[in-house]
Protein backbone atom coordinates (compact mmCIF):
# COMPACT_ATOMS: atom_id res chain seq x y z
CA UNK A 1 0.00 0.00 0.00
CA UNK A 2 1.78 3.33 -0.83
CA UNK A 3 1.18 6.18 1.57
CA UNK A 4 2.44 9.15 2.85
CA UNK A 5 5.41 8.19 5.73
CA UNK A 6 4.15 7.59 9.15
CA UNK A 7 5.30 9.73 12.26
CA UNK A 8 7.10 8.20 14.72
CA UNK A 9 6.27 9.47 18.04
CA UNK A 10 8.48 8.51 21.07
CA UNK A 11 7.18 7.39 24.35
CA UNK A 12 9.87 8.33 26.96
CA UNK A 13 8.40 6.96 30.26
CA UNK A 14 11.02 4.76 30.15
CA UNK A 15 13.49 7.14 30.47
CA UNK A 16 10.93 8.62 33.37
CA UNK A 17 11.14 5.37 35.28
CA UNK A 18 14.99 4.98 34.94
CA UNK A 19 15.59 8.17 36.58
CA UNK A 20 13.20 7.97 39.25
CA UNK A 21 14.52 4.62 40.80
CA UNK A 22 17.88 6.44 41.96
CA UNK A 23 16.52 9.99 42.62
CA UNK A 24 18.03 12.70 41.04
CA UNK A 25 18.04 13.30 37.53
CA UNK A 26 20.06 10.98 35.85
CA UNK A 27 18.93 10.51 33.31
CA UNK A 28 18.01 13.85 31.84
CA UNK A 29 14.49 13.74 30.66
CA UNK A 30 14.31 17.20 28.87
CA UNK A 31 17.88 16.07 27.37
CA UNK A 32 16.65 12.81 26.14
CA UNK A 33 13.52 14.38 24.36
CA UNK A 34 15.80 17.07 22.83
CA UNK A 35 18.32 14.04 21.38
CA UNK A 36 15.35 11.94 20.31
CA UNK A 37 13.84 14.65 18.42
CA UNK A 38 17.61 15.88 17.08
CA UNK A 39 18.22 12.33 15.91
CA UNK A 40 14.66 12.54 13.33
CA UNK A 41 11.89 11.57 15.55
CA UNK A 42 8.94 13.64 14.65
CA UNK A 43 7.16 13.70 18.16
CA UNK A 44 7.02 12.70 21.51
CA UNK A 45 4.74 11.37 23.79
CA UNK A 46 4.44 10.94 27.20
CA UNK A 47 1.94 9.30 29.59
CA UNK A 48 1.52 10.58 32.94
CA UNK A 49 -0.19 8.74 35.84
CA UNK A 50 -1.89 10.11 38.95
CA UNK A 51 1.16 8.11 41.50
CA UNK A 52 3.60 10.12 38.79
CA UNK A 53 5.64 6.74 39.00
CA UNK A 54 7.27 7.50 35.82
CA UNK A 55 6.10 10.59 34.17
CA UNK A 56 6.04 13.54 36.13
CA UNK A 57 3.46 16.22 36.51
CA UNK A 58 6.37 18.55 36.47
CA UNK A 59 7.76 16.76 33.77
CA UNK A 60 5.18 17.46 30.84
CA UNK A 61 5.01 21.20 31.79
CA UNK A 62 8.77 21.40 31.18
CA UNK A 63 8.36 18.95 28.17
CA UNK A 64 6.27 22.22 26.56
CA UNK A 65 9.71 24.00 25.75
CA UNK A 66 12.09 21.56 24.84
CA UNK A 67 9.27 19.15 22.23
CA UNK A 68 9.09 21.63 18.81
CA UNK A 69 7.42 18.29 16.75
CA UNK A 70 4.20 17.01 17.93
CA UNK A 71 4.21 16.89 21.48
CA UNK A 72 1.57 13.77 22.58
CA UNK A 73 0.41 13.52 25.93
CA UNK A 74 -1.55 10.09 26.87
CA UNK A 75 -3.76 9.91 30.03
CA UNK A 76 -7.16 8.74 31.40
CA UNK A 77 -9.65 12.25 31.26
CA UNK A 78 -11.85 10.34 34.20
CA UNK A 79 -9.01 12.09 36.29
CA UNK A 80 -9.81 15.92 36.50
CA UNK A 81 -5.91 16.34 36.78
CA UNK A 82 -5.21 14.85 33.77
CA UNK A 83 -7.49 17.16 32.08
CA UNK A 84 -6.21 20.38 34.01
CA UNK A 85 -2.40 19.62 32.68
CA UNK A 86 -3.69 19.08 29.24
CA UNK A 87 -5.06 22.25 29.35
CA UNK A 88 -2.18 23.92 31.42
CA UNK A 89 0.63 22.85 28.54
CA UNK A 90 -1.36 22.63 25.23
CA UNK A 91 0.31 19.66 23.79
CA UNK A 92 -0.21 19.07 19.93
CA UNK A 93 -2.48 16.25 20.72
CA UNK A 94 -4.01 14.08 23.85
CA UNK A 95 -4.48 10.90 23.55
CA UNK A 96 -7.48 9.85 25.81
CA UNK A 97 -6.57 6.35 27.30
CA UNK A 98 -9.09 4.46 29.61
CA UNK A 99 -6.46 3.07 31.93
CA UNK A 100 -7.25 2.59 35.76
CA UNK A 101 -4.83 4.39 37.89
CA UNK A 102 -3.33 0.57 38.97
CA UNK A 103 -2.48 -0.17 35.56
CA UNK A 104 0.59 -1.24 34.90
CA UNK A 105 0.42 -0.06 31.57
CA UNK A 106 -2.63 0.20 28.67
CA UNK A 107 -4.50 -3.01 28.56
CA UNK A 108 -7.71 -1.74 26.41
CA UNK A 109 -9.25 0.64 24.00
CA UNK A 110 -12.57 2.16 24.80
CA UNK A 111 -16.02 1.03 24.83
CA UNK A 112 -17.01 4.30 22.43
CA UNK A 113 -20.53 3.28 22.36
CA UNK A 114 -21.00 3.10 26.26
CA UNK A 115 -19.11 6.42 26.23
CA UNK A 116 -19.70 8.11 23.60
CA UNK A 117 -21.32 11.25 25.91
CA UNK A 118 -18.48 11.58 28.31
CA UNK A 119 -15.98 11.49 25.23
CA UNK A 120 -17.60 13.22 23.21
CA UNK A 121 -18.04 16.31 25.31
CA UNK A 122 -14.37 16.02 26.94
CA UNK A 123 -13.53 15.68 22.98
CA UNK A 124 -14.84 19.24 22.48
CA UNK A 125 -13.24 20.63 25.89
CA UNK A 126 -9.93 19.70 24.38
CA UNK A 127 -10.48 20.75 20.57
CA UNK A 128 -11.70 24.05 21.96
CA UNK A 129 -8.50 24.54 23.27
CA UNK A 130 -6.71 24.13 19.60
CA UNK A 131 -5.73 20.11 21.03
CA UNK A 132 -5.87 17.42 18.75
CA UNK A 133 -7.59 13.97 20.22
CA UNK A 134 -7.19 10.27 19.60
CA UNK A 135 -9.19 8.01 21.29
CA UNK A 136 -7.27 4.66 22.18
CA UNK A 137 -9.32 1.76 20.66
CA UNK A 138 -9.33 -1.58 20.09
CA UNK A 139 -9.49 -2.69 16.19
CA UNK A 140 -13.37 -3.28 16.29
CA UNK A 141 -15.78 -1.41 13.70
CA UNK A 142 -18.29 -0.59 15.90
CA UNK A 143 -15.81 0.80 18.21
CA UNK A 144 -14.39 2.42 14.88
CA UNK A 145 -18.05 4.17 14.38
CA UNK A 146 -18.53 5.34 17.92
CA UNK A 147 -15.32 6.82 17.75
CA UNK A 148 -16.92 8.92 14.90
CA UNK A 149 -19.96 10.06 16.98
CA UNK A 150 -17.53 11.61 19.62
CA UNK A 151 -16.21 13.67 17.26
CA UNK A 152 -12.65 12.73 17.77
CA UNK A 153 -9.76 13.85 15.17
CA UNK A 154 -8.23 10.46 15.30
CA UNK A 155 -7.95 7.09 16.97
CA UNK A 156 -5.34 4.86 18.32
CA UNK A 157 -5.45 1.46 17.60
CA UNK A 158 -4.29 -0.54 20.40
CA UNK A 159 -1.67 -3.02 18.79
CA UNK A 160 -0.67 -5.59 21.69
CA UNK A 161 -2.76 -8.71 20.45
CA UNK A 162 -1.42 -7.49 16.44
CA UNK A 163 2.40 -7.65 18.19
CA UNK A 164 1.74 -10.76 20.32
CA UNK A 165 0.42 -12.93 17.34
CA UNK A 166 2.99 -11.89 14.95
CA UNK A 167 5.55 -12.93 17.70
CA UNK A 168 4.38 -15.85 17.07
CA UNK A 169 4.21 -16.39 13.32
CA UNK A 170 0.56 -15.24 12.23
CA UNK A 171 0.48 -12.64 10.09
CA UNK A 172 -3.35 -12.90 9.93
CA UNK A 173 -3.48 -10.79 12.95
CA UNK A 174 -3.05 -7.69 11.03
CA UNK A 175 -6.34 -8.15 9.43
CA UNK A 176 -8.73 -6.35 12.00
CA UNK A 177 -6.32 -4.02 12.50
CA UNK A 178 -6.55 -3.53 8.88
CA UNK A 179 -10.56 -3.47 8.70
CA UNK A 180 -10.64 -1.21 11.09
CA UNK A 181 -8.12 1.20 9.14
CA UNK A 182 -10.04 1.00 6.13
CA UNK A 183 -13.56 2.40 8.16
CA UNK A 184 -11.63 4.91 9.44
CA UNK A 185 -10.62 5.95 6.37
CA UNK A 186 -14.08 6.39 5.00
CA UNK A 187 -15.63 8.13 7.98
CA UNK A 188 -12.53 10.34 7.90
CA UNK A 189 -10.76 9.55 10.76
CA UNK A 190 -7.09 9.77 11.29
CA UNK A 191 -5.01 6.85 12.45
CA UNK A 192 -2.41 6.19 14.90
CA UNK A 193 -1.19 3.52 16.73
CA UNK A 194 0.54 2.15 19.67
CA UNK A 195 2.00 -0.60 22.16
CA UNK A 196 4.49 -3.36 22.03
CA UNK A 197 4.83 -2.39 18.39
CA UNK A 198 8.83 -2.61 17.65
CA UNK A 199 11.84 -3.13 15.39
CA UNK A 200 10.27 -6.90 14.24
CA UNK A 201 6.87 -5.95 13.53
CA UNK A 202 6.64 -2.26 12.26
CA UNK A 203 7.45 -2.31 8.81
CA UNK A 204 4.86 -5.14 8.08
CA UNK A 205 2.40 -3.30 10.51
CA UNK A 206 2.90 0.12 8.43
CA UNK A 207 2.97 -1.76 5.10
CA UNK A 208 -0.89 -2.93 6.11
CA UNK A 209 -2.68 0.03 7.80
CA UNK A 210 -3.70 2.24 5.04
CA UNK A 211 -2.70 6.24 5.95
CA UNK A 212 -1.75 5.33 9.16
CA UNK A 213 -0.41 8.86 10.41
CA UNK A 214 1.45 8.08 13.76
CA UNK A 215 2.97 5.38 16.01
CA UNK A 216 3.75 5.89 19.96
CA UNK A 217 6.38 3.54 20.90
CA UNK A 218 8.11 3.18 23.93
CA UNK A 219 9.07 0.32 25.44
CA UNK A 220 10.68 -1.53 22.91
CA UNK A 221 11.90 1.73 21.16
CA UNK A 222 14.36 2.15 24.60
CA UNK A 223 14.56 -1.67 25.35
CA UNK A 224 16.20 -2.16 21.69
CA UNK A 225 18.36 0.86 22.34
CA UNK A 226 20.24 -0.61 25.36
CA UNK A 227 22.03 -2.88 23.17
CA UNK A 228 22.23 -0.45 19.83
CA UNK A 229 22.08 2.88 20.84
CA UNK A 230 19.35 5.25 20.87
CA UNK A 231 20.16 7.31 18.11
CA UNK A 232 20.62 4.21 15.69
CA UNK A 233 17.39 2.55 16.79
CA UNK A 234 15.53 6.10 15.91
CA UNK A 235 16.15 6.17 12.36
CA UNK A 236 16.52 2.05 12.28
CA UNK A 237 12.43 2.84 12.69
CA UNK A 238 12.16 5.76 10.43
CA UNK A 239 13.55 3.66 7.89
CA UNK A 240 11.02 1.27 8.33
CA UNK A 241 8.63 3.84 8.14
CA UNK A 242 8.80 4.77 4.76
Amino acid sequence: MTQNQCKLSVNINKIATLRNSRGGNVPDLLKVAADIQKFGAQGITIHPRPDERHIRYQDARDLKSIVYTEYNIEGNPLERSFVDLVLETKPTQVTLVPDANDNLTSNAGWNTIKNKDFLAEITQEFQRNNIRVSIFVDPVLEMIEGAKITGTDRIELYTEAFAHQYGLGNKNAITPYTKAAILANELGIGINAGHDLSLDNIQFFNQNIPNLVEVSIGHALISESLYLGLENVVNMYLQKLK
